[in-house]
C-alpha cells in the first residue's frame, strides 16, 4: 500500500467544509456546554478514525476493495476525522430539536 501526500486541492474544500460545518453547528449549540463537550466530541472523532483506520486496512489487505497506485491521499484520515465531527455535532442538533419540541 502506497501513501501519496501530492493530491488534488478539493480535498481541502472537502476538508475545511467538514471542519467549517462542524466548527458553526458547535458555535449554534453553545449553551455552555464547554470544553467537556469539546473533549467528548474529539474522543468519539478518535475513536471513529481507528475504526476507519482498521476497516481500511482489514479491506485492503484483504482484497475487499484497492486503491490503485497514487490514489490513497493522506488528507482522506483528517477529513474523515473532520467528517467525524461534524457527524457528531449534527446528531446532537437533530437530537436537540426532537427532545426540546417533541413531535407528539
Amino acid at each position: 500500500m502506497n501513501v501519496f501526500i501530492d493530491y488534488n486541492a478539493s480535498w481541502y474544500v472537502l476538508f475545511f467544509g467538514f471542519l467549517a460545518a462542524w466548527a458553526v453547528l458547535t458555535f449554534i449549540r453553545r449553551k455552555g456546554s464547554g470544553k467537556r463537550e469539546i473533549k467528548e466530541q474529539v474522543f468519539l472523532a478518535t475513536s471513529g478514525m481507528v475504526a476507519l483506520a482498521l476497516m481500511e486496512f482489514f479491506a485492503v489487505s484483504n482484497g475487499l476493495w484497492s486503491y490503485t497506485p497514487g490514489n490513497w491521499p493522506v488528507i482522506l484520515w483528517p477529513t474523515y476525522f473532520a467528517a467525524i465531527l461534524f457527524g457528531y455535532q449534527l446528531l446532537r442538533s437533530i437530537e436537540g430539536i426532537f427532545v426540546s419540541r417533541p413531535l407528539l
